[in-house]
């Protein structure tokens, strides 16, 4: 099996399956991972998606085939390679950065709840993706998948083409099967926007289903790790792994009684027949290219033919409401960063947000090639949350985004989940705190990818997945990007 199995394209099924069967061990896929990297990331198209690779990851792949020999396998994760965002914690030889030099050399004193989730599964933390720098909150016009400390990471379909942010990295390592899958994070469009651009399935949970614990943040109120690959059922698989009540993470509290530990029971391929779904066009349309137009109208209906039912349009009613202009993530970043780096211990290389700005500023060079315009913007806050401005904006956050927003339109309309093109509209769901799903949709002139954004209301994750699901498995439109190797 192993020797006609596409590695760079096969399932976490596939690959458990052939480990089980004994055609496979974790070591050889750990090594044909490390073999790509070094083929096609820092070599040949030199990508620039993998900031680090683990070094113990062969010690901890043989470890684990050992654990398979004498005591079978965890799960279907055991001994599958798994790249995380460079925001994520991972207490080992791996550093944790965020992709600033300013962190460059901190390594976490504590696994994020993340990085335990997946090393307790039988997981392979294969290493770091690169990211956009401080996930996309640092300057005014920082292109996406840029880092001062990791470069800029390149799309594998059209390297001049905008890799999506911030969780660059990831999705251009899933895309070019340099991992089985990774995990990224977002706060607003950061996991849907790559995957869109990538060609790869991204789930944006609601916020509290997965622990935001040893995550350098952006908001609170708005940041979620999610997993991110080249399926929906590895990305279904993933999640349930993620899941989980965290003490030290209040947001997951609401997550009783609503989260699922398994979400494969969601796989349909007849999840789409007699859904009610609502096109969004209030928003984004009016800057869509002909060829994303095109491509979206065929996707919707490819939605009708698997017997989905459209309301089009079906728009969100606040969107457009007048002095909706919400500055919640410039004033949660200050308190989060600093509570953050505290966490680090008395040896954090930078233990707040100013010893962040002037680190970049006394390193200018190297550091500031795009500026630090919304670094310093934070930083003016008063980092206590008692901002008459912040505190109306998050109100009213979650007012127009949620219970007035998304949640109006699903009920007027009796929908079960919103469609739109690629990651446009994002931000709404994110200020909801609300979930996505994002899955190829095809590709446009030159071969540039476009996805089919599912949004629901908190906990709909599992509905999501299945109308997702059903739209992947019948369509099967997700190409490998034309690389060589």
């Amino acid at each position: 099996m192993a020797q006609t199995l596409n590695l760079a394209e096969a399932t976490i099924a596939q690959l458990s399956a052939a480990m089980a069967g004994g055609t496979l061990t974790a070591v050889a896929l750990t090594s044909f991972y490390l073999e790509r990297i070094a083929q096609i990331d820092k070599q040949g198209p030199r990508l620039n998606a993998v900031l680090e690779v683990n070094p113990d990851a062969l010690f901890i792949a043989r470890a684990l085939d050992a654990e398979r020999r004498q005591t079978g396998p965890r799960g279907p994760l055991h001994g599958i390679p798994i790249l995380l965002k460079d925001n994520i914690d991972t207490a080992d030889k791996l550093h944790t950065s965020a992709g600033s030099l300013a962190l460059a050399s901190s390594y976490a004193p504590n696994d994020s709840y993340v990085a335990d989730a997946l090393r307790e599964a039988g997981a392979v933390i294969l290493g770091k993706a690169n990211m956009t720098e401080w996930a996309n909150f640092m300057a005014d016009h920082m292109p996406s998948g840029y880092s001062s400390r990791g470069g800029q990471v390149l799309n594998p379909y059209a390297p001049t083409h905008t890799p999506g942010g911030s969780s660059s990295g990831p999705g251009v390592a899933v895309a070019a099967g340099l991992c089985a899958a990774a995990i990224g994070t977002e706060t607003s469009g950061s996991i849907l926007d790559p995957a869109s651009e990538n060609s790869v399935v991204g789930i944006k949970p609601t916020v509290g289903l997965i622990s935001r614990t040893g995550i350098i943040p952006i908001a609170m109120s708005q940041d979620t790790a999610g997993p991110m690959a080249r399926t929906v059922a590895d990305a279904a698989l993933l999640l349930g792994v993620l899941t989980g009540v965290d003490p030290a993470d209040p947001a997951t509290g609401a997550s009783a009684g609503r989260a699922f530990a398994d979400y494969t029971p969601f796989l349909d391929r007849k999840g789409l027949r007699g859904a009610r779904l609502g096109v969004v066009r209030s928003y984004g349309h009016d800057r869509l290219s002909d060829e994303e137009q095109r491509l979206f109208g065929s996707a919707l209906e490819m939605l009708r033919a698997q017997g989905a039912e459209l309301v089009d349009p079906a728009d969100i009613p606040t969107v457009g409401e007048k002095g909706w202009r919400s500055r919640v993530l410039v004033h949660e970043f200050k308190p989060a960063l600093n509570s953050y780096l505290a966490a680090l211990g008395p040896g954090a290389p930078v233990k707040t947000l100013a010893d962040v700005i002037a680190f970049n500023s006394a390193h200018a060079d190297a550091a500031l090639k795009h500026g630090q315009a919304v670094l310093e913007s934070a930083e003016a806050t008063s980092g206590t949350l008692t901002e008459p401005e912040y505190i109306n904006s998050r109100l009213q956050d979650i007012r127009l985004a949620g219970a007035e927003g998304i949640d109006a339109v699903l009920e007027r309309e009796e929908l079960d989940a919103l469609v739109l093109p690629g990651s446009w509209g994002c931000w709404v769901a994110a200020r909801a705190g609300y979930p996505s799903v994002c899955v190829p949709a095809g590709y446009m002139a030159g071969g540039l990818p476009l996805g089919l954004t599912f949004t629901g209301t908190a906990w709909s994750e599992g509905a999501l997945i299945r109308l997702a699901y059903a739209f992947e498995q019948a369509t099967k439109l997700r190409r490998a990007p034309d690389l060589v190797g």
